[in-house]
């Protein structure tokens, strides 16, 4: 008699990975499970379910160049947006070599001076010299310096197999957020202080054409004050998003320049 038992379905690529993903989910899920592998376990692993051993070592990269972003909330946030960026390439060279190219890229073409050092990570400030100012205000090169106006440049790397590396910028302008943000508010709050007055004023004296007048300030004032921010904070965000970008096609395209350069 002929073997009936019906042929195991067979799943798509796209329906395998999400099945992957969702049984990962569940068993995070159980804190009893206390599971636990080292990378090379877990490329073992992904290669037995047919996965890239060179997109897992990718990833594994990735997760340990990850730098966690807090949530933001706040006033400075809900007007003008989000104040971190960031870039993240895989790029050719070992992690100190890339560090290394990183740093000169961000003290000689961005203006910037090193904050802190750490094993894989380094981080970055604007310069305040004379000199640097100077430099930023002539855009000496022809560059337009977008990073002066950063809180803090972190750049974090981490070593892929086969002398690559991945890199990732993270960009924080928290503080220049803040001061337009306040300033959006100053300008919003005297356009309120100065027609809501004359509003009731002209309104008790019967003046309907001067009282609607008068709600020119409190109403458009604020309204402009706080559009004109944001745009312009969105453009600097998005003129410091290219940098980034631009840092890290320096190394993926032109390669590691010599040290000193």
């Amino acid at each position: 008699m002929a073997d009936e038992r019906p042929t195991p379905p067979v799943l798509a690529r796209a329906a395998m990975e999400r099945v992957l993903a969702r049984a990962a989910e569940l068993q995070a899920g159980r804190d009893d499970d206390g599971v636990e592998l080292t990378e090379s376990q877990l490329v073992e692993l992904a290669s037995e379910v047919g996965l890239s051993r060179d997109h897992v070592h990718e990833a594994l990269a990735e997760e340990r160049s990850r730098i966690d972003l807090a949530p933001e909330a706040g006033v400075a946030f809900s007007l003008l947006g989000p104040a971190m960026i960031q870039a993240t390439r895989t790029v050719p060279g070992d992690a100190n070599a890339v560090l290394g190219a990183l740093d000169s890229w961000m003290q000689k073409n961005e203006s910037l001076q090193l904050k802190r050092r750490f094993p894989d990570q380094l981080a970055w400030e604007p310069r305040q010299d004379f000199v640097s100012s100077i430099r930023r205000a002539l855009r000496v090169g022809g560059r337009g310096f977008h990073l002066s106006l950063v809180s803090e440049v972190r750049g974090n790397v981490a070593s892929v197999e086969g002398k690559r590396s991945h890199a990732r910028l993270v960009a924080s302008f928290s503080g220049v957020r803040a001061q337009r943000s306040t300033m959006a508010l100053v300008i919003a709050g005297a356009g309120v202080v100065i027609g809501v007055p004359l509003f009731w004023t002209a309104n008790n004296a019967g003046l309907t054409l001067a009282a609607a007048l008068s709600l020119v300030p409190a109403l458009a004032v604020p309204a402009l004050a706080i559009s004109l921010t944001r745009r312009r904070f969105a453009a600097l965000v998005a003129r410091a998003q290219v940098a980034l970008e631009q840092a890290l096609d320096r190394l993926e395209f032109d390669g590691l320049p010599p040290r000193g350069r």
